[in-house]
């Protein structure tokens, strides 16, 4: 749906710029990436509404994106699955309650995971050189780390989440 609904779009747009430099595959590319996120987005703020866990929700989403631009991780074929996928993840995560021990646990956890796996599957995604990649795993690490003195258990359950889409047994 999100393939077919860019791919449409960027011809509406092409059609009524023809002379604009950027080509029907660079648009469609960029409005399934913009759709993606907003489909997400609001399906999950949507959601988080009738359930009465937008806080959550927001916390959530906010720490996994914040993470995932610097570490990457596993990525879904269609877009259409990592809209479902992916608000599925975020709103389950809102229900989940770790006590402080938990929080910290899981918190150390995501920083040994970034360590060993970060960056992960970033190499055609992004423009960073490959000799930046250790500065990214340490402002993750450093990032994540934070979370040992806020100790907050939504952060700590997004980060984890994040961290475990970092393996990839096939690397």
């Amino acid at each position: 749906m999100i393939e077919p609904l860019a791919l449409r779009m960027a011809q509406h747009i092409k059609s009524v710029v023809p002379d604009h430099p950027t080509s029907v595959p660079v648009l469609k590319h960029a409005l399934a990436i913009t759709l993606n996120l907003v489909f997400i987005t609001g399906l999950t703020i949507v959601i988080s509404a009738f359930t009465d866990r937008t806080k959550e929700v927001l916390i959530i989403m906010a720490a996994f994106a914040f993470l995932r631009q610097m570490t990457g991780g596993l990525h879904l074929k269609s877009g259409m699955g990592c809209v479902a996928v992916s608000t599925i993840l975020f709103t389950g995560l809102s229900f989940v309650k770790l006590d402080y021990s938990w929080t910290i646990g899981a918190t150390l956890v995501s920083m040994l995971l970034i360590l060993v796996f970060a960056p992960a599957g970033i190499e055609r995604q992004t423009r960073i050189p490959p000799r930046y990649f250790p500065l990214l795993r340490s402002g993750a690490f450093i990032v994540v780390s934070f979370n040992l003195w806020i100790a907050n258990p939504f952060i700590a359950i997004s980060v984890l989440a994040q961290c475990l889409l970092l393996i990839n047994i096939r690397r």
